[in-house]
């Protein structure tokens, strides 16, 4: 498929300079629909109640000088093996978006000869936002389960930093470690990659709001 070879021949920024060089020269606001989300408490999906995004533009998330920068991902995406192919999917979703999302997929962007480790730690910490892809498989993947618990330890109170995405798994076997966090659940997968795609843009909004009113 198209969207495949897009992907894998992707390349990789070369510098953080290069990315703002490029956003920066983007006009195009961001479209703040709603998504429908899930309800009720921590540990819940968001499936019904809507992401409300607050009135920042693409624009000034791409800004030269957007705290966006700070880091060399907008977002990290933590998934089993088996998962690769839905993985793809939503990585080529956001990139494709009008805000061009900065991505880590480890099959992609990891570096060859480095250490797991170091790639999976290097990538939590250089990364804006966490998604997990919580299947089977991940719920099976020591890995994964590591992974998770460096995305919590890094930032364990920051609301919309972590975003869990349920498939295929019963509410009861939800990670203990993330039961205060709210999950999207995957049924419609047109819809859950757009309420991923809403959470991020939603955090890197407030991250920009907040750091405006800072420099006031």
């Amino acid at each position: 498929a198209g969207w495949f070879r897009r992907l894998l021949h992707k390349p990789k920024p070369s510098s953080v300079e290069s990315l703002k060089s490029s956003h920066s020269a983007s006009s195009s606001p961001s479209s703040s629909s709603s998504a429908k989300s899930s309800s009720s408490s921590p540990g819940t999906s968001l499936a019904t109640s809507s992401i409300s995004l607050s009135p920042v533009s693409a624009r000034d998330i791409s800004a030269s000088d957007s705290p966006r920068w700070d880091k060399s991902y907008d977002v990290c995406i933590c998934h089993s093996e088996g998962d690769v192919e839905l993985v793809e999917e939503l990585v080529s979703y956001l990139e494709g978006q009008p805000e061009s999302f900065r991505c880590f997929l480890q099959l992609r962007d990891a570096v060859a000869g480095s250490a797991v480790v170091t790639e999976l730690c290097d990538a939590v910490q250089n990364s804006h936002c966490w998604v997990m892809l919580i299947t089977p498989g991940f719920l099976q993947d020591p890995w994964c389960r590591y992974q998770m618990h460096q995305a919590l330890a890094e930032a364990p109170m920051a609301n919309g930093r972590t975003i869990p995405v349920l498939k295929d798994v019963e509410r009861k076997d939800y990670p203990r470690e993330l039961r205060n966090i709210y999950y999207i659940y995957m049924v419609l997968k047109e819809k859950s990659f757009r309420q991923i795609r809403d959470t991020v843009m939603r955090y890197l909004q407030e991250l920009c709001q907040s750091s405006t009113k800072r420099m006031e």
